[in-house]
């Protein structure tokens, strides 16, 4: 009895130790179990309070790349991060979720168009050529030498025509640097409109190359001409000239010169068209890189530097995990698009369930928010807020409707979000790429995943959720890497 006696209080005077240690150990469970979580800091980035007023530093005319056994990697940035000048990201980050949305509804009546299989209904569709960049959203920029004067461009899977600013310009947006001069360059050459080039151009636009001049004037030249929704436009002609990739030169490199060009560009010097036409850079330079180039998009939050590469020398990724592969799918009416089979997606390590599974869904450098059909986005909204739960709510804003207010806390446990493609490919998204920061105070953030109007429009998957990957296009092999990457330069 006296051994019962002097053990009974030993236990009881260890009751609350046990009590936290045994809550400590169901919530670790509750995490690295059955639910997989990630910590979000609030307020230690970029457009935090107290560093939002900071000016950022030009990025333009910055390194050229560097060349690793028949591969070349060139710098990357984010746009907004290249300006020299004091950043309202308040206003920007509101504003860039409105455009957006305009853009996605622009490449849904694209890919109406371009499934009709008819010119006219192209060209009645105003086919957004420049992607984000005309919406001024969160978009990445190079730079490239071509005839020998350095070029910033946005880059563009979404696009295949390479375009820049020309001299003499009738009409010409403020860009940082000179605009290119065809007149100055010893390897500059004129594209006919006669041409199988200039033919080829109705595939990349919309609209084939333009022959003949005004008032009965003959034109040899061939024209091109894309005009968008929202009044911005590119017009100018084609010509060749020597582009240089960091230490490799491709020759006679096929670009549009544009005479008079409108629209919110932010001070680019044109675009680098990444898509899958005969007039892409990734076609052009197929003899070079055997058609596979890469990104890591950085992370805004922190001013990071990502990295875009030609060439199939994986040496000069810096993946944190194995790269999977998907094909893509072969879809002659979406020749232009990068499309992938998504089977399935995760919230915390829970598997959903959806008939929209199966289906084609694009991979886009333009597009921000990730666009899903309503069902598949039902199921990822009402899962992931059964996991992130006991945060005050917020209203909706513009396109996202999962909205919290965390301005009370400095970081925050949010479920892990996964998208699972043929082959068992996944796409973890990046900690950064999960909330979007409707105001930069956290007072409004939300999940930066919006549903698409209608269940048989095509999903995109966005920038936002692409950040910390390298994502590989290999166009010879007809497939898709991903792996995650904390991206650097």
């Amino acid at each position: 009895m006296s051994k019962k006696a002097t053990f009974l209080p030993l236990n009881l005077s260890l009751a609350p130790f046990l009590l936290i240690l045994l809550c400590h150990l169901l919530s670790c469970a509750a995490v690295h179990g059955v639910q997989e979580k990630k910590i979000l800091s609030l307020h230690n980035n970029i457009w935090s309070p107290m560093k939002s007023n900071e000016a950022s530093s030009s990025c333009f005319s910055h390194s050229l790349g560097e060349r690793k056994e028949s591969s070349t990697t060139l710098e990357m940035k984010h746009r907004e991060l290249c300006s020299g000048k004091t950043i309202d990201w308040g206003k920007k980050l509101r504003r860039a979720l409105t455009l957006d949305n305009l853009r996605v509804q622009s490449l849904q009546l694209k890919i109406k168009a371009m499934s009709s299989a008819t010119t006219e209904s192209i060209s009645e569709a105003q086919i957004p050529l420049a992607s984000g960049m005309k919406l001024q959203t969160l978009n990445y920029i190079v730079t490239v030498d071509l005839g020998g004067k350095n070029m910033t461009l946005i880059v563009d899977t979404g696009s295949d025509l390479t375009w820049v600013q020309c001299q003499p310009c009738k009409s010409c947006y403020n860009q940082q640097g000179p605009l290119y001069d065809p007149s100055v360059s010893s390897s500059y050459e004129t594209v006919f409109c006669n041409s199988t080039t200039c033919q080829d151009l109705v595939v990349a636009t919309g609209n084939s190359g333009l022959c003949g001049g005004n008032s009965g004037v003959d034109k040899t030249t061939c024209d091109y001409v894309v005009s968008y929704g929202d009044g911005s436009y590119t017009r100018g002609d084609l010509g060749s000239e020597s582009l240089q990739l960091g230490d490799t030169k491709v020759e006679s490199f096929v670009f549009g010169c544009g005479r008079s060009n409108k629209g919110l560009f932010g001070g680019a010097s044109g675009l680098m068209g990444l898509g899958r036409s005969s007039v892409s850079l990734v076609s052009q330079t197929m003899r070079n890189f055997n058609g596979v180039f890469s990104y890591c998009l950085p992370s805004v939050e922190d001013g990071a530097s990502g990295s875009l590469s030609f060439g199939d020398n994986s040496s000069v990724y810096k993946n944190s995990t194995s790269v999977s592969y998907t094909p893509l799918v072969q879809n002659p009416q979406l020749s232009s698009f990068y499309v992938l089979n998504l089977t399935g997606t995760s919230i915390g390590g829970v598997e959903l369930e959806s008939p929209s599974f199966g289906r084609g869904i694009l991979i886009d450098s333009g597009t921000v928010i990730t666009r899903l059909p309503p069902s598949i986005y039902k199921a990822v909204k009402t899962e992931f807020l059964k996991q992130f739960t006991g945060f005050p709510s917020a209203p909706s804003y513009s396109i996202l409707d999962t909205c919290f207010n965390l301005t009370s806390y400095e970081d925050v446990s949010i479920p892990t979000i996964k998208l699972i493609f043929q082959g068992n490919a996944e796409l973890e998204v990046d900690v950064t790429g999960v909330f979007y920061f409707v105001k930069p105070d956290a007072s409004l953030v939300c999940l930066a995943l919006a549903s698409l109007s209608y269940e048989n429009e095509v999903g995109i998957i966005g920038n936002y959720q692409q950040k910390n990957q390298r994502v590989i296009y290999d166009t010879k092999q007809e497939k898709i890497g991903i792996a995650g990457e904390n991206c650097s330069f």
